[in-house]
């Protein structure tokens, strides 16, 4: 156990503190056990490397191991855990839980014979803890990281530090947070850099080789995270690219299933099910019309892409600008709220506020008969009555 030790000691001394995501001050630290998923390349192991060099405390004390590691092919969790308590271990951080066969039920076994070991895990956005062999959803607190929003790309860039704006406050508030922002910040002159490679972290660091990278990591998730999966047949991940590609040239994408099936030469059977882990694992997202008929549980009403970064890699050519636009809209709003389809209108948010996205000559006509509508406008800096801007659902978190 020594070498996780010396390895943990050399990651946490190691972290950069300058830039921390907006989930740091959001997740209750003091609770016994913690959950954090999301999807490769988040900064999910980042946070917690962060988290652990702000306890300040000796390794021996604080750890952090990754179950994808080697050593866990010759050496039990529990074990090793056991070794760590005894030696006087109070917290641990478990990163790549999924990974590890039988891991929730170890965890579980853990928590209940451990009561004074603080436990924070990561797994992949697949990951269903409620369907895990040692269910740990009454147990953990769980949290999900997404990519980037543009307010933390302009944070982590060091160009300026704005606050986060509710979205109430953004449609209801508009005077006020306009007070909130410089009168001397451009907001749309980063814009276009963050949607073409803003929304991982890793793409900032190198945004030259980003769609390169985009293409691995889609590689990843499918040929290795979602062998995890049990209803997933590995023999069909070919297939399942060959989805990803057909829809990433076609998206906001209206799927007939039926002709989907045939040119990937999926089952119909199974198709919603693998539309289902490509929307779990982060690559695409689900929009189904607003109401809770069955024909919501069985096909959604549109396809997109999860976020603007991998619809730019995706696309054999440039991405329609208004794909763009809705696939930020849905990126930014869908990790904290509820969006659906409309009848009129683009978004159906939480139940309550219809919205219609589109270029600045966009105008009210569309959304005349309809409460607690608004027009989304790219290409302006500030809201004006029923108008706000893009940018600014890029400030929700």
């Amino acid at each position: 156990m020594n070498i996780l030790l010396e390895q943990s000691e050399r990651l946490v001394s190691s972290i950069n503190q300058s830039f921390k995501r907006y989930l740091f001050d959001i997740i209750q630290w003091d609770s016994r056990l913690i959950g954090i998923k999301g999807a490769r390349g988040t900064g999910k192991t980042t946070l917690l490397l962060q988290w652990i060099k702000e306890l300040n405390l000796p390794t021996e004390k604080a750890a952090y191991f990754s179950l994808d590691d080697l050593y866990f092919l010759e050496h039990s969790l529990k074990d090793t855990v056991t070794q760590f308590y005894k030696n006087g271990g109070l917290i641990l951080v478990l990163d790549e839980v999924h990974k590890y066969k039988n891991w929730s039920i170890e965890i579980k076994n853990i928590y209940d014979f451990f009561p004074e070991l603080k436990i924070i895990f990561t797994g992949s956005s697949i990951i269903d803890i409620s369907k895990q062999e040692g269910d740990l959803s009454r147990r953990a607190l769980m949290y999900e990281l997404p990519g980037l929003s543009y307010r933390e790309y302009l944070s982590m860039l060091g160009i300026i530090n704005l606050p986060v704006i509710g979205l109430e406050e953004l449609l209801f508030k508009s005077t006020e947070i306009r007070k909130k922002i410089p009168h001397n910040f451009r907001p749309l002159a980063h814009f276009n850099n963050y949607l073409n490679y803003g929304y991982y972290p890793f793409g900032i660091d190198d945004s030259s080789s980003i769609h390169q990278r985009i293409n691995q990591l889609i590689r990843t998730i499918v040929e290795i995270d979602m062998a995890e999966l049990k209803d997933f047949d590995i023999r069909n991940a070919k297939k399942l690219l060959q989805l990803v590609y057909v829809i990433a040239q076609q998206v906001p994408f209206k799927p007939n299933i039926s002709s989907l099936a045939i040119k990937t030469s999926i089952h119909r059977n199974t198709l919603n099910n693998y539309l289902y882990y490509l929307e779990q694992a982060k690559i695409l997202t689900l929009l189904f019309p607003a109401g809770n008929s069955t024909a919501v549980l069985q096909k959604p009403e549109k396809i997109f892409l999860n976020n603007t970064t991998l619809l730019n890699a995706l696309a054999e050519l440039k991405p329609n600008i208004g794909s763009v636009r809705e696939t930020f809209f849905l990126s930014q709003l869908q990790p904290l709220h509820k969006v659906q389809l409309p009848v009129q209108g683009d978004f159906y948010v939480n139940d309550s506020y219809t919205f219609e996205v589109g270029g600045k000559g966009k105008g009210q006509k569309q959304l005349e008969s309809i409460e607690n509508a608004w027009v989304v406008k790219d290409d302006i800096e500030y809201p004006m009555l029923k108008t706000i801007p893009l940018w600014m659902f890029g400030l929700l978190y």
